[in-house]
């Protein structure tokens, strides 16, 4: 093993593949939904044409991508990590007095793998989306396709513990994936010591932190990144609490390197803590909101491909940034207008994180840190 080489990762927000994507894609489910306006799936299909034009169908499992891939195999990344905001099968039974229900037929598990994923995040509010039967398949699918998965399982030992990725002899990841209750996971879905279920926390106090930590430093060792990936918060809105930011310093304090957030909709902060990186919001990546109104000033439908790379002790060496735009349910690079709009929000959020973003000439960005 090399551990003078850096660790490249890519890191994303929310991968919705569910509804009106898996609509699109050569294995449609069951369209059936169970949502107070919209019952069948693909009405979402139908909105977004309203919007963009028509999109073909079938499309191949690499098109939902589009130029990501482009820019994942230029980037040259070692690892791929994902929060996997969807359930995959064909279970019928919809977790109750949910409004809302996300499911990708097992089938079309082939649009992660176009991709390449590595690891998939499941402690997120869709993941039991259609009960513990839904959550069962869909392990079993990610396993079977050889993806990593971490942050739900059978009992609470096993969504607690980190997935370990292999980099090659540049060394290893973990990946540590938990839930917030702020997020609006059920309390129900919390996994226990004889319940299937995500790896949840009901709070962010000290007592959460050395609970997640000890994970965290059981493996633990010299060329190891370790990372949190972490849903928590509300859909809308740039403002980030206090707990969360004195949570995400715990954690890198008790020897994570990155904490990997994601919820919201839209693009949060950034920060770099001690060397290490913090990304309280990632933002939406993939899904099919292309059609739905509300919430225009937060630009949901613009998303950021982060693309890291750390030294040997965890510490973030650079972070380039790629703004993606999702038209026709397929990602496409952000034009220049679009490109700059996110320069400046970034600049805006991270002030007071003493960060900043720089615009390069092909339209992605840079992180600077002090």
């Amino acid at each position: 093993m090399s551990l003078n080489q850096p660790i490249r990762v890519f890191f994303s927000g929310d991968v919705m593949t569910g509804r009106g994507i898996d609509q699109i894609l050569p294995y449609p489910g069951n369209p059936v939904l169970y949502e107070s306006y919209v019952r069948d799936a693909r009405k979402y299909v139908a909105l977004a044409e309203a919007v963009n034009c028509q999109i073909p169908r079938p499309v191949d499992f690499a098109y939902i991508w589009g130029d990501a891939l482009d820019e994942l195999d230029r980037a040259g990344t070692d690892l791929r990590i994902i929060n996997l905001e969807t359930s995959i099968t064909v279970s019928e039974e919809a977790w109750p007095n949910k409004p809302v229900h996300y499911r990708m037929n097992p089938a079309n598990v082939g649009c992660i793998k176009a991709a390449r994923i590595d690891c998939c995040s499941l402690a997120n509010n869709h993941t039991l989306d259609w009960g513990y039967r839904g959550l069962a398949e869909t392990m079993a699918t990610l396993d079977k396709a050889g993806i990593a998965r971490a942050g739900a399982g059978r009992n609470r030992a096993e969504a607690g513990s980190p997935a370990v990725l292999d980099a090659l002899d540049k060394g290893h990841v973990l990946v540590l994936g938990l839930g917030s209750s702020t997020s609006g996971i059920p309390p129900a879905w919390a996994a226990t010591e004889d319940r299937p279920g995500v790896y949840m926390l009901d709070d962010l106090s000290e007592d959460a932190v050395r609970q997640v930590a000890g994970e965290v430093r059981r493996l633990k060792s010299a060329g190891v990144v370790a990372v949190v990936s972490v849903h928590w918060g509300g859909n809308w809105g740039f403002f980030i609490p206090p707990e969360q930011v004195e949570f995400a310093h715990c954690l890198v304090d008790e020897g994570v390197d990155v904490v990997h957030g994601h919820s919201s909709h839209h693009v949060k902060a950034i920060e770099v803590y001690r060397q290490r990186l913090i990304l309280y919001g990632c933002g939406d990546f993939l899904s099919d909101y292309e059609g739905i109104r509300g919430f225009e000033e937060f630009r949901s439908d613009l998303s950021l491909m982060y693309l890291s790379k750390f030294d040997s002790q965890g510490k973030l060496a650079e972070l380039r940034i790629v703004p993606m735009q999702m038209n026709r349910f397929r990602l496409n690079r952000a034009s220049a207008t679009d490109a700059q709009w996110l320069h400046d929000l970034l600049n805006d959020l991270g002030s007071p994180f003493r960060t900043s973003v720089q615009l390069q000439e092909d339209n992605s960005l840079t992180l600077q840190w002090r």
